[in-house]
């Protein structure tokens, strides 16, 4: 079944109709014309968030990509700001 498009006055009035849709297939819910949110069924969410915690770098990941090679950061040459004390 195609995706539909349902407006938040119409989700919100047919929301039962809504989740059986979502169910079947991803609903989009439009606000002033422009797509707001994706209505989707609990399986396919589920889905996504492993596929997504499969695909992200660990933070330990992360921290062992950074260079280090224990040089030291260059400085720009910039003038200090006067103080009044």
């Amino acid at each position: 079944m195609a995706e539909r498009s349902w407006s938040v006055q119409d989700a919100k009035n047919r929301f039962s109709e809504v989740v059986e849709a979502a169910r079947r297939s991803p609903q989009t819910v439009t606000k002033h014309g422009k797509p707001a949110v994706v209505v989707v069924d609990v399986a396919e969410y589920e889905r996504l968030q492993q596929l997504e915690r499969a695909t992200a770098p660990s933070f330990a990941d992360v921290l062992l990509a950074m260079p280090q090679d224990d040089g030291e950061f260059s400085r720009d040459a910039v003038r200090m700001r006067d103080l009044d004390l």
